[in-house]
């Protein structure tokens, strides 16, 4: 099976290593991935702050980029859930409806992929540690990700995880949200912060490097002993 890597603008300049654990991981389970270098950004914070004429040009590279990949996967389901929103995006332009459903219909995130496509959720993978997992909103309101990483990681030797209180609650990221909102968004981050802490994880463990470079940054700021990972880095550890 052929799959595209869309590693997504955060992955690709702050978390390198989600970017090659995501690789690994899907090479274990028998994937070929290639890396067009063409891609660029999905458009999202452009469409969010109201562009769409500029978001447009972005979506039509990127449809251009994957239009012969057999399957796109990325590490983050709101890059992800963008792609699915180009059929919005270019509901007024019949001569591209073919091309962004055949787009949304090959594009899944990274824990999605695996669950639904592969059928596996026991990568046999192994981290001994106390862990909670946050719920990105846009994975799970958006693209409609919910059980997949659940399932894998209950999967994962050694890995206690937690239920996170009031797991439903954004952290308070949200895009160009936490730019314009800060005191709010200060505010939700801290609350996201205290319910991690009642779980007394070692571990936090998200699916979105947005959502974990705000709580991350907030643990660290805190000085709180929380070690943060992307799913992917989770799901790709072994125990040597």
């Amino acid at each position: 099976m052929k799959v595209s890597l869309f590693i997504t603008c955060l992955a690709d300049v702050f978390y390198s290593n989600v970017g090659k654990s995501t690789v690994e991981l899907l090479e274990k389970q028998g994937c070929k991935v290639d890396f067009p270098e063409q891609q660029t950004c999905c458009g999202q914070p452009a469409y969010n702050s109201g562009y769409h004429k500029e978001t447009k040009e972005v979506a039509k590279h990127m449809i251009r980029t994957f239009e012969k990949s057999e399957y796109v996967v990325a590490p983050s389901g709101s890059c992800v859930a963008m792609l699915h929103e180009y059929e919005q995006l270019f509901k007024d332009e019949p001569e591209w409806k073919e091309k962004v459903r055949n787009l949304a219909n090959k594009s899944y995130e990274l824990t999605q992929f695996l669950v639904e496509v592969l059928k596996i959720e026991n990568v046999n993978a192994s981290l001994p540690a106390c862990a909670t997992y946050h719920k990105s909103c846009h994975m799970t309101r958006l693209l409609g990700v919910i059980d997949a990483p659940t399932k894998l990681l209950e999967n994962v030797s050694g890995l206690n995880v937690t239920p996170l209180p009031n797991s439903h609650d954004c952290c308070g990221f949200g895009g160009t949200f936490s730019v314009k909102m800060v005191p709010i968004s200060e505010q939700m981050v801290d609350e996201k912060v205290r319910h991690i802490e009642e779980t007394n994880a070692d571990v936090l463990i998200g699916s979105d490097c947005g959502c974990l470079m705000n709580i991350g940054g907030r643990i660290n700021r805190q000085g709180k002993a929380i070690k943060v990972m992307h799913i992917a880095e989770v799901l790709n550890s072994e125990v040597r």
